[in-house]
């Protein structure tokens, strides 16, 4: 009774707290894997192909962008980002899940790309003061890259009405719990579950 994977995708403006909520879900749901993104840029220390990224040189990543490899990509300050085709396609087939952390462009390209497969899922903050509040105790950011940060929060959010679910992130434990129960209620769609109606024919 295989049922065909679905691609949860995740979105939301910088720090409305996505990172944490993907981490919690990876944590308790065994079938749900992160895709693994190709990317331009160096590895950093520590950062190992295959699991942290798949690192490609400029011409190579070109060259598998034309041949049809990836799902979606992107320009990202200067360095290329994909998401390759194989491993989604082969996981869905498998019946495991695949969570994306990919921006409200991204998750239209996958829509495009494996239509009836993605579950989009838009994180809203509390409020443009919580955001404020939430990327000004991270210490690490210029007042200049807050302000960016700002501004492209804001034109993150015009973009809700793509989504088949928008949560408003003011109580963590609620929002993985909710994100979680929207994953298990996509997992029991009829399309997803093909073994359906030999199930119900063997019944008389």
């Amino acid at each position: 009774m295989k049922r065909r994977g679905l691609c949860l995708v995740l979105v939301a403006p910088s720090g409305a707290g996505k990172t944490s909520v993907s981490r919690a879900l990876l944590a308790r749901e065994g079938e749900l894997s992160l895709s693994i993104s190709a990317t331009t840029r160096a590895a950093r220390p520590g950062e190992v192909h295959g699991v942290h990224y798949f690192f490609h040189p400029p011409e190579e990543f070109e060259a598998m962008e034309a041949g049809g490899h990836f799902l979606e990509s992107a320009h990202v300050y200067g360095k290329r980002y994909g998401t390759p085709r194989a491993p989604v396609e082969a996981a869905l087939a498998e019946g495991r899940d695949v969570l994306f952390d990919v921006d409200w462009q991204g998750h239209l390209l996958l829509q495009k790309a494996m239509p009836g497969d993605v579950v989009g899922v838009f994180l809203m903050p509390p409020s443009i003061a919580e955001l404020e509040r939430r990327l000004r105790a991270r210490g690490t950011d210029s007042e200049e890259e807050i302000l960016r940060r700002m501004g492209k929060a804001r034109d993150d959010a015009s973009h809700w009405q793509e989504f088949d679910h928008v949560l408003i992130n003011t109580d963590f434990t609620e929002t993985v719990d909710t994100v979680g129960a929207i994953l298990r209620a996509a997992r029991t769609a009829r399309s997803r579950n093909l073994w359906l109606a030999d199930f119900v024919a063997g019944m008389g």
